[in-house]
């Protein structure tokens, strides 16, 4: 069993977010807590999952996450927002973030995400003092990485066909080639991935 606390300033979120949590198999107990309160909540009573929300278009969220995995290297954070904040995950998981759930995730993947952050090799090499480095090898083309770097850069399938000299078509089909070999259901998680096997910088 596993406990998480979520950490969110906007009540209707954050309770939305609480009541999904409790109905995930596996989850013992969810908590709450505001921004502010995070580092000293946690350093109190430390849960397993930290899930946050990037908040698009305003930085507090992921700063937030900065700060507190910089305070507290051990702790398994989970980044939670939109499937096109880009910028917002790769920040995440710069700072040290386990993984990324769009706000529409199904149940299927709130819970793989959440078992992955509490027994992904990463997280065990953190677990006795590391931090997490890369996922398991994958091998993408040349082409699929440049796709995938264009994305990282939030670009879109039509601006990243133009700077490849290539059709929007192409660039999709190599996006769903990426995604496959990354177990990837969009740009967010596909970029968050990628990150973390060190294919984007």
């Amino acid at each position: 069993m596993s406990t998480v606390l979520v950490c969110e300033d906007r009540r209707q979120v954050r309770d939305g977010l609480v009541r999904a949590l409790t109905q995930v198999a596996g989850v013992d107990r969810v908590d709450y807590v505001g921004y502010e309160g995070l580092l000293e909540r946690y350093s109190r009573s430390p849960m397993d999952i930290v899930l946050m929300a990037t908040n698009r278009g305003a930085p507090v969220g992921v700063e937030t996450a900065r700060r507190f995995i910089a305070a507290c290297p051990r702790a398994n954070v989970i980044m939670f927002g939109s499937r096109d904040d880009i910028g917002g995950v790769t920040a995440a998981i710069a700072a040290g973030a386990r993984g990324f759930l769009r706000w529409d995730a199904a149940h299927p993947q709130v819970v793989a995400t959440l078992a992955h952050a509490l027994t992904s090799p990463a997280a065990q090499d953190a677990a006795v003092g590391g931090r997490p480095t890369s996922e398991r090898a994958v091998s993408l083309t040349e082409r699929e990485l440049q796709v995938l770097r264009g994305m990282s850069e939030g670009k879109t399938n039509g601006q990243i066909g133009k700077d490849l000299f290539l059709s929007e078509d192409t660039i999709k089909t190599h996006a769903r080639r990426l995604f496959r070999k990354l177990q990837a259901q969009d740009r967010a998680e596909a970029v968050a991935r990628g990150f973390r096997r060190g294919l984007v910088v």
